[in-house]
């Protein structure tokens, strides 16, 4: 063993180039695989990871607490079937002032007295501050906008005391939207007692995601409780449901990513590592005619390759866990991804198969050809080496010699037939690579058009009441004056009213809400996708997804009640909108319903040229009870272009490495082939391009397959991650694959291609007839 490691260490240290590429490859390799692997992982149920990491409850329950005792539901928490549970907690609805500090939570809360955040059944996440443990100290669930500035303000509460804002904590479950001590509830003159339950594996068998046997569940325990105690129950089903329809829009594209990153990698390895031996097919004659036995030999090569490859891979592990972690933060964090805080990270079992994969790749990739090179005798081993065997390229490069193509370009296209093997891995990879671009290409382009779609109807948004000093201040003009202020102010073209009622649709049990509008441009930017706007009272326009989870068409007809009044109205229109509550109306058909009802906010479209800043700086100054901000972007569509971007840079870059190792490896077997052509009269210049022309013609080969293979996979992923939020998108929107597109697409595989080869391509033109005579 002492002679196998000193001849592997000889061979590194020798071979530094092949060593290097190796330890690159497989670290980039192993990069992109952990982010592959991870993104599947994650992306194969990011609700379900984030709810089973919090211990959410499978059945939140509310029960009378005159007709159940604390110790009775107490004695639920002990039956058959139950894994977990949480409880009973005192729970108040609480009505909050419109001159309040809500915090955004809205004018009706859910207040839940509870010891502390954490316990066998739904685990809070604090993320700022601390748990209320004492009287007049508040706990509000909320996932993003605030700031420290935030702790320590009042919570006013006219039913009870004011409540001091000490933590801000986020419950995927939903199970209140604040919370305070037990002792503190009690003043809140609560309602209910709530408690939360976890059932086992056992009793979930065999169809755990039914929602009949979640109920079927909870009614066996609460068999033994008086009549009417159990007011009210959901089911963990119904809130996966509500909260990962965006993050559900992610999964399509990002496994779609990391199914081509493994591929490309797992491939890319091989190429290197097979090439790398079969290039060292002389020096393992060399090895036999000193002496060493066939599987010393094949000992020597696999300790060879596993050094830079078993380096290269736990360096490649550190770097795909450090890229990882932010990317995923970037994809699964915030309100347009279901905001799964601290919950998406790698998986242990991704290091672990990429740490003892990607070395057992290496190790296999070079077992086939060791073996084969350990049989050979010295002598046709160090011919082996020398060149490719006579007939693989010579045919096709003679036919070719006799076209009018320039003689540097004719001997390059007939290169790649002399390893039919080592170019058709890296053809292989430069397809995937070519798939990736294009099918990216493809869904930046309709995710750019879903960003902007309506982005020119409205430059600014003037919202109707601003906050100062934690207290909400009322606008100083009322609606129709502040209207004509804000048509009356300079660069101002269009002013649209708008105004959000929650309302009932008669036979569904969930809330609508009702947007009215009022003013030049009704439709605010939203794209129409079938039928027509709203001409009259008593019409209505639906989102795509109100549609298809109510179960209704274009044409039907709905009755819509609020309090003691009701309207019946027909669904005239259907456009792109994934809220699925939200209905779109004219202004008589709100007041019909609720005659009272004032705009919320106010859309100003600009004249061309105008500054949406000074508009709204010009907007605050008028009337400083009004919060005028001008229209952000959209981050959904920035995070899901974005993250293809940053995914399809690290795939290419990956691609383009193995065209890199490919040309090394050619140009180390065809030393005398050069040496020879640049003795007859060959320039560098002309070396350079045989060698790029050699691996173009696989990069054209690549675009002609990968680019319909991209087309299909956008085909497949883009209405799937529509379908996931019930989005219907218009035709233009995905009628992406026009000719300079496709011609754009095209060209990616040449791109690859030849930015992997130039540079060893160079190196081989810079190689003199000496050195090439010393090697021999």
């Amino acid at each position: 063993m002492r002679a196998v490691w000193r001849a592997a260490r000889a061979a590194v240290r020798r071979r530094r180039l092949q060593t290097v590429v190796i330890a690159l490859v497989t670290l980039t390799s192993t990069a992109a695989m952990v982010v592959a692997l991870g993104l599947v992982d994650a992306a194969s149920a990011p609700f379900d990871k984030a709810f089973d990491r919090q211990r959410g409850p499978h059945v939140v329950a509310a029960f009378d607490p005159d007709k159940a005792s604390d110790e009775q539901l107490e004695r639920t928490a002990r039956q058959p079937g139950v894994e977990a549970a949480a409880g009973p907690f005192a729970q108040a609805t609480v009505e909050l002032p419109d001159d309040a500090m809500n915090f955004g939570l809205g004018s009706q809360i859910t207040v839940v007295g509870r010891p502390g955040p954490s316990g066998p059944v739904d685990r809070v996440d604090l993320w700022a501050g601390r748990w209320a443990t004492g009287p007049g100290e508040v706990v509000l669930n909320r996932q993003s906008d605030w700031t420290a500035d935030d702790l320590g303000k009042k919570l006013q509460v006219p039913s009870g005391p004011d409540l001091t804002v000490v933590g801000f904590a986020f419950d995927l479950s939903r199970t209140a939207d604040a919370w305070v001590a037990p002792e503190q509830a009690a003043a809140l003159h609560p309602t209910v007692t709530q408690m939360l339950f976890r059932f086992t594996k056992e009793s979930q068998a065999p169809d755990a995601s039914s929602e009949d046997r979640l109920r079927a569940e909870l009614a066996t325990l609460t068999e033994g409780l008086p009549a009417g105690a159990l007011t009210a129950s959901r089911t963990y089903l119904t809130l996966k449901q509500q909260v990962s329809s965006s993050a559900r829009a992610f999964t399509p594209y990002l496994m779609a990513f990391g199914v081509l990153g493994i591929a490309v990698a797992v491939l890319i390895v091989a190429n290197v590592v097979s090439g790398a031996v079969i290039s060292g097919f002389r020096h393992i004659g060399i090895l036999k005619a000193l002496g060493f036995t066939p599987g010393q030999v094949v000992a020597v090569y696999l300790t060879m390759i596993s050094v830079p490859a078993v380096l290269g891979c736990a360096l490649g592990t550190v770097v795909g866990n450090l890229l990882a972690r932010p990317f995923f933060e970037f994809v699964f964090t915030g309100p347009d991804a279901g905001v799964f805080h601290g919950s998406v990270s790698v998986a242990a079992w991704v290091n672990a198969v990429t740490l003892l994969g990607v070395p057992a790749v290496c190790v296999l990739a070079a077992l086939a050809p060791a073996v084969r090179a350990h049989r050979l005798p010295a002598a046709r081993a160090i011919s082996a080496g020398s060149a490719p065997r006579a007939g693989r390229a010579l045919h096709l490069q003679r036919r070719l010699a006799g076209s009018r193509l320039p003689r540097s370009v004719s001997l390059g296209v007939g290169l790649p037939f002399a390893r039919p093997g080592r170019s058709a891995l890296t053809l292989a990879a430069v397809v995937l690579g070519v798939t990736t671009v294009t099918f990216a290409t493809g869904l930046a382009t309709t995710m750019t058009m879903l960003g902007n779609a309506g982005r020119d109807a409205y430059q600014v948004t003037v919202y109707a009441s601003s906050f100062k000093h934690g207290k909400e201040v009322k606008p100083q003009h009322g609606d129709r004056e502040l209207e004509s202020l804000l048509r009356s102010l300079p660069g101002a073209r269009e002013v649209t009213a708008r105004a959000d009622d929650d309302i009932r649709m008669a036979g569904s049990a969930q809330d609508v809400m009702l947007e009215g509008r009022r003013g030049d441009r009704l439709t605010l930017g939203n794209v129409l996708t079938q039928g027509r706007w709203m001409h009259r009272a008593g019409e209505v326009v639906a989102g795509s997804a109100f549609l298809r989870q109510n179960g209704l068409r274009v044409g039907d007809r709905i009755r819509l009640e609020k309090g003691d009044r009701g309207e019946d109205v027909v669904v005239v229109g259907e456009f792109m909108e994934s809220n699925a509550r939200l209905l779109v109306t004219d202004w008589p058909t709100v007041t019909a319903l609720s005659p009272n009802e004032k705009p919320i906010a106010y859309h100003v479209k600009l004249r061309d040229g105008a500054d949406p800043a000074a508009y709204a700086r010009a907007a605050k100054a008028a009337d400083s009870g009004i919060s005028p901000t001008p229209t952000g972007s959209n981050s959904l569509t920035q995070t899901i272009v974005g993250s293809a971007t940053v995914l399809t840079l690290m795939l290419t870059v990956v691609a383009s490495l193995g065209v890199f190792n490919t040309v090394v490896l050619n140009t180390r077997d065809r030393r005398r082939d050069l040496g020879m052509l640049k003795s007859i009269g060959m320039t560098p210049r002309q070396v350079t391009v045989m060698t790029v022309t050699s691996m173009a013609v696989l990069g054209a080969l690549g675009s002609l397959l990968g680019v319909p293979l991209g087309v299909a996979g956008y085909e497949v992923v883009v209405p799937r991650m529509a379908g996931a939020v019930d989005l219907a998108l218009p035709p233009y929107m995905t009628d992406v694959w026009r000719a300079p597109a496709l011609a754009g697409v095209a060209s990616a595989g040449l791109a690859i291609a030849v930015l992997g080869a130039l540079v060893p391509a160079r190196r081989a033109a810079r190689l003199t007839i000496a050195q090439v005579l010393h090697n021999e």
